[in-house]
Parts: C-alpha cells; sequence; structure tokens
C-alpha cells in the first residue's frame, strides 16, 4: 500500500524550536522524525510514499534527494500548499491513489511500535471507508467528573481513564473522497459523515505512542535517543534494509530521479 504522509503544517507549537524547520524534519538523533516513520512503514513492506508538502518543501525535498544512505524506497513530492487543511492536502494527492483500494495516511508526527499488520487488517475485516489508530493521550493532564451539584465524583490522570484520541495512524479505501468536499478538513465534517454512514472504526492500541507537537515533547523523545529507548524502531529485530538507488518523482517534471549511494543521480526516468 502507498503511505500519505502529511508534512506541509507550519508546526506551531514547535516554532520556537526552530523558524526554518518543518516539525516531521526536527530530529531524533541525528534523524528526522519523519525517517523514523518511514522506516517503520518500510520495515512492514510499505516503501512508497507520497509527501504532501507545504511549508519549507524545499527542506523536506532536498533531504530526500541529498541522502545518501536511504533504502530502496519510492517518493513522490506533491506541493499541496503551505495553508492547506490535511483534507485539501488529501484531495490535492487524490490522483495518486486513485488506482488504490486501500491506502496508509499519517500526520508524519507520532511513531508507535504497534505491529501495523494488526491496523490494515482490522481495517479490512471492518470494511469500513475509515480506520485509524485510538491511543491513550501522552499528556500529562487529568481527567475530572463533576456531579451536577459540583461535586467532583472522580479526579485521575488522563492515561488512567478511559479516555482515547485519535493517534494519526490511518487506513482508507478510495471512498473516502466521496466524503472530503473542497476546503474541508479531514476529522471534523468527512468523519461526521464517515459516522453517520457506519464508515469509520477505531482499532484501540495500549502499547507505545508518542507525538512530537510540543518542545516538550521533542526533549522527550531525544532523551529517549540518548537513553537507547527507542520501541518504534521495530526494524531493530528484523533484516537489514539494503542500500539501493531511491527513486524520488517530482511531480512538477513528471520524471523519476534515481539517486545512488553516493547521492548522486543515475539519470531520469519517464514516470
Amino acid at each position: 500500500m502507498k503511505v500519505v504522509l502529511f508534512c506541509g503544517g507550519q508546526g506551531m507549537r514547535l516554532r520556537g524550536h526552530s523558524d526554518t524547520v518543518p516539525k516531521p524534519m526536527v530530529k531524533i538523533g541525528d534523524r528526522p522524525i519523519m525517517w523514523h516513520l518511514m522506516k517503520y512503514y518500510a520495515h512492514f513492506g510499505h516503501t512508497e510514499f507520497v509527501l504532501c508538502l507545504g511549508w519549507q518543501a524545499d527542506v523536506i525535498r532536498d533531504y530526500f534527494q541529498k541522502n545518501n544512505d536511504l533504502p530502496d524506497w519510492k517518493i513522490t513530492f506533491v506541493e499541496t500548499g503551505t495553508e492547506s487543511s490535511i483534507g485539501e492536502r488529501l484531495l490535492a494527492m487524490r490522483e495518486h491513489v486513485a488506482d488504490d483500494e486501500y491506502f496508509l495516511a499519517n500526520y508524519a508526527d507520532g511513531l508507535t511500535d504497534m505491529h501495523l499488520p494488526d491496523l490494515t487488517e482490522f481495517g479490512q475485516q471492518q470494511n469500513t471507508v475509515g480506520s485509524f489508530l485510538a491511543v491513550r493521550p501522552s499528556q500529562s493532564f487529568h481527567q475530572v467528573l463533576v456531579d451536577p451539584d459540583g461535586r467532583v465524583d472522580s479526579f485521575r490522570a488522563i492515561q488512567d481513564a478511559d479516555v482515547w484520541m485519535n493517534g494519526g495512524y490511518f487506513l482508507f479505501r478510495r471512498e473516502i473522497f466521496d466524503y472530503l468536499l473542497p476546503g474541508e478538513d479531514l476529522v471534523e465534517e468527512p468523519f461526521d459523515r464517515l459516522l453517520e454512514a457506519g464508515q469509520l472504526s477505531a482499532m484501540k492500541y495500549d502499547g507505545f505512542w508518542a507525538c512530537m507537537d510540543t518542545y516538550k515533547e521533542m526533549q522527550k523523545f531525544e532523551e529517549r535517543f540518548v537513553q537507547d529507548d527507542m520501541p518504534w524502531q521495530v526494524w531493530r529485530d528484523g533484516p537489514a534494509a539494503v542500500d539501493r538507488p531511491l527513486p524520488i518523482v517530482d511531480e512538477r517534471s513528471g520524471f523519476v530521479e534515481a539517486w545512488n549511494r553516493n547521492g548522486q543521480p543515475n539519470g531520469n526516468i519517464k514516470q
């Protein structure tokens, strides 16, 4: 399946960290979080990526075109606008998955150790247009339940409450575009329509999941890297990646650029 990554947003809550690096390119150790995510998908055999670019698109494009030790991934760059919502970005790349019954999608700012085939099998068994991973909130908030008289019924950490949130790992059938109108976000009006049609499902997961939405969360990822505590690196238990030429598709030219291990182009192949 193709993997659609929404990597065009400005990541406003991380802008204090850097005004020149988009959130998916913020590093964990010596690699951008987006590389870790793509490595995760590739470990399960999904090596065709569609990157929905926007703010600081050249930073992302340059990284993948100049990196000389990437595995056998096919990457398609799609310009989707600097101010676009997730729904608008999805519509902008529709033609790249138009012939696929299913495709995967991700916000490109969260990592997990979930066995990915569990989600794809779950979504196919549910036979819904949209499926996503439901995770426990990672924030240090507390859930407060109050009775009509203002008395507190319960007070507990949000992680211990029966509260689930959208983890940003999606499986969509191509019919998702029938529920999405121009100018809309993804998880508001379109998901409401899916709910009404009984076409939305979520797989609960209690294992490791974390996102990089704030500076504090970025620090936690870096601490894990220093401690060599990175459960999302599921590929460590699998075979080593084989270095092969990396095909990169630039939709502006309609060509595939194949780059060899030394970072030099091997020539253009018409897409």
